[in-house]
């Protein structure tokens, strides 16, 4: 219910400046939650986990079309991709930076006890849950093959 409620004034604050890129992205994630809230089994809220889930599928999918228009020369396109990320962001929580993401990845591997690339997939499993809207899977997963190969 957070989410919803910071959405609410945010778009009611991007509508009074007149604010389209705000307007644009804020809508798309009120879109989404809405979405989310209407499939078969939904509550009548999400969870902190569920929204910041939402939200960065939201960041990647942008991301992802970024890179592409960015390959295809469309700058334009681009750039709306970008703004939106950034509104986006503001939602989720504050990423780790990649020397926090290492210390917290190397605590997971202690911890469980890996030693080889054979477990990868249970310290990926584990460092997914942990860092969760804080770090991009991309880069954990980058990290982790990093650490239990080295």
């Amino acid at each position: 219910m957070a989410l919803q409620d910071a959405l609410t004034g945010a778009l009611k604050e991007a509508m009074k400046a007149k604010d389209q890129v705000a307007l644009r992205a804020l809508r798309a994630i009120k879109s989404a939650v809405l979405l989310e809230l209407t499939k078969e089994g939904a509550g009548d809220t999400l969870s902190e986990e569920d929204e910041i889930k939402l939200l960065s599928k939201m960041v990647k999918q942008r991301k992802d079309s970024f890179n592409v228009f960015s390959e295809q020369g469309r700058d334009d396109l681009a750039a709306k991709e970008q703004e939106e990320i950034e509104v986006i962001a503001k939602f989720l929580p504050e990423q780790l930076s990649e020397e926090e993401l290492k210390a917290g990845i190397e605590k997971i591997i202690a911890d469980t006890g890996a030693s080889s690339m054979a477990d990868m997939g249970k310290v990926m499993g584990m460092a997914s849950k942990t860092f969760a809207g804080k770090a991009d899977g991309k880069t954990i997963s980058g990290i982790v093959k990093a650490l239990l190969q080295g």
